[in-house]
């Protein structure tokens, strides 16, 4: 009896393409798209010389400056230390790892609010560690490296917890054969370890970044609120809401958000290159 060639039907967990799809689109448009969307209709009743005026006021300047530079800076730093906290909780066990890999995580528990009073208790004058820095002349409290110490709290988490999950899977027989063909540390390291983590340390970077972005709860209480010198956008927004001025808030914002984009969409090209490199030295 000659052998049937049956198709094998495909069983699917979840209900086909045009459906989910049509259920993304609208899950996306409601909590996404049409949010956002309200923010340029509100500034739309600006003028463009009133909307120029607003996002070009000295003090909507200063708090784009510390907020983008802060957060910037925060983030290269998370990326170089988060990778060092990673590494040390994949590859060597000691006693209260599992202590230390819980306390990662706290920034994602802990309220804002709460970090930002701890923050500013912690580095004021007559603080645990402040009272050390203050003889050094190194003020933290209501000053801008405040607002860098609060965007790091913050953002290690999203480094640590990135690159993590790569460095266990990461194959230790090709750092074994790239010292038994004579590499050392650094080349094994610069050569086969970082090529393969750039891809999610770029994406812990970007994760971290835009949590920065939109800080406001810890770093309010540690930066002083001072105008023109730790005003971060985010409190300069508010300050706009609080007096009812809700197209000068949306213009601020708006530049905010154009300008995030921006940047998290240049993060994303150099993950696809990062991607797209490794495949090639594969192959």
């Amino acid at each position: 009896m000659a052998p049937t060639n049956k198709r094998t039907k495909r069983i699917r967990v979840l209900p086909g393409f045009k459906l989910t799809l049509g259920f993304t689109l609208f899950y996306l448009g409601l909590i996404v798209i049409i949010p956002l969307s309200a923010v340029f209709w509100e500034t739309s009743s600006l003028s463009w010389h009133d909307f120029w005026h607003t996002i070009t006021m000295p003090i909507a300047l200063a708090s784009y400056r510390l907020t983008f530079g802060a957060s910037f800076l925060a983030a290269v730093v998370n990326a170089v230390f988060g990778f060092i906290v990673a590494w040390v909780l994949v590859r060597y066990h000691f006693f209260g790892k599992k202590l230390v890999d819980a306390l990662v995580d706290l920034p994602f528990a802990l309220p804002t609010a709460v970090a930002g009073i701890t923050l500013a208790t912690l580095y004021s004058k007559a603080g645990w560690i402040g009272q050390w820095l203050e003889p050094l002349g190194i003020k933290v409290a209501n000053t801008q490296i405040g607002v860098f110490v609060a965007l790091t709290f913050i953002g290690l988490p999203f480094i640590v917890r990135t690159v993590q999950p790569i460095l266990e899977d990461l194959d230790p027989e090709l750092e074994e054969a790239a010292a038994s063909l004579g590499a050392n540390r650094w080349q094994i390291f610069w050569r086969v370890i970082l090529p393969m983590v750039m891809p999610a340390l770029l994406t812990g970077f970007a994760l971290a970044f835009a949590r920065a972005l939109g800080e406001y709860g810890s770093v309010i209480f540690i930066a002083g609120n001072i105008p023109l010198k730790t005003q971060i956008t985010p409190v300069v927004i508010m300050g706009e809401l609080d007096m009812f001025d809700y197209a000068k808030a949306t213009a601020i914002a708006e530049v905010m958000l154009v300008t995030s984009f921006a940047m998290l969409l240049s993060v994303n090209v150099l993950q696809w290159w990062a991607n797209r490199h490794n495949t090639t030295s594969l192959a």
